[in-house]
């Protein structure tokens, strides 16, 4: 297998994690706080600012 296939296997695995771990916060999130949660995820589609619902799902990782 060459570099450049090691490599991209790399990065797809890697990306694949994080959308796994931001999924998962999200519904952790919806399920521990629905109200708050649902609130940010409002927010976020109405303004389309999603610095709101990051600082969100980043303190639900962080307290993990």
């Amino acid at each position: 297998m060459s570099s450049v296939a090691r490599w991209s296997v790399s990065l797809i695995a890697m990306i694949g994690i994080i959308a796994a771990t931001v999924a998962g916060a999200t519904v952790w999130l919806l399920v521990t706080d629905p109200v708050g949660g649902a609130d940010v995820v409002s927010t976020a589609l109405s303004t389309r600012d999603v610095g709101p619902f990051m600082r969100a799902i980043g303190s639900v990782i962080f307290e993990a």
